[in-house]
């Protein structure tokens, strides 16, 4: 895999911590030149930093998802500092408002979800496609969740958003398929994020409540969803496109 990525170029948002970060980190030890964006400029510096500490080329760009200008300058800045792009983790997300019921949602934290969590991964493929076409092919993975796969107390907006994700996904992989590009989606279950630590802080009881869910017993860690970006963006993923890869511990073979 490392001879695969080494030259090509990656784009990850929400690149400053967490999945992100792992993930920015996993593709660099294969070679791969590595652009950071994120609204945290302090994560995403530092993550670039440490990209090149493991000996990899890094750029790192403020970004918010949610704004058109400000994708399209992140894709720009990439084949500027770069040449191409050649694979997209579009993984920048909010989790919202927290085992809130529907009816009780407050308005204006379900458009802050949804502008990021979906219109902002909407944005980055708007922007991401037109340069992979121009160079004849690469790969879009995009983030969403167990949240996407099943129903979910979690919270309402994070839930339809992350729906909507896995469906604007498997739209894509059909739009492009005969193009040399495939777009696929990720979708963990309960991963030990800064995403998921306001939950392990504040209430360790109802995180372990969430845990005795999962068939293996634990909480997934940020690694173990970078290792499946890396294998969908690889050589090895070659025949799939359009495909929620669940990463849950056996969450939803129940």
């Amino acid at each position: 895999m490392a001879a695969q990525m080494t030259g090509k170029v990656f784009l990850v948002t929400g690149g400053g911590s967490g999945i992100g970060r792992a993930t920015a980190l996993a593709f660099a030890r294969e070679g791969a030149k590595v652009v950071v964006a994120d609204v945290d400029i302090k994560g995403g510096e530092e993550t670039a930093q440490l990209i090149k500490e493991v000996g990899a080329e890094a750029t790192f760009v403020k970004a918010d998802v949610a704004r058109a200008a400000e994708v399209e300058a992140i894709v720009s800045r990439a084949v500027e500092a770069y040449g191409r792009l050649d694979y997209a983790f579009n993984n920048a997300g909010v989790g919202g408002a927290m085992f809130v019921p529907t009816a009780d949602y407050p308005e204006e934290t379900w458009d802050h979800v949804i502008n990021i969590n979906l219109k902002g991964v909407w944005l980055c493929m708007k922007y991401e496609l037109p340069h992979m076409l121009k160079q004849g092919g690469g790969v879009i993975v995009n983030a969403a969740s167990v949240a996407g796969l099943v129903g979910s107390r979690i919270g309402a907006a994070y839930v339809a958003s992350k729906h909507g994700v896995a469906g604007l996904t498997k739209a894509a992989a059909l739009e492009y398929a005969s193009q040399g590009i495939r777009v696929n989606a990720v979708c963990p279950g309960w991963i030990r994020t800064p995403l998921t630590e306001p939950v392990s802080r504040d209430d360790p009881q109802l995180e372990a409540q969430i845990i005795a869910r999962y068939p293996l017993g634990r909480a997934g860690a940020p690694e173990e969803v970078a290792t499946a970006v890396l294998w969908l963006c690889s050589e090895a993923a070659s025949f799939v496109t359009g495909h929620m890869l669940a990463l849950d511990g056996g969450f939803t073979a129940q």
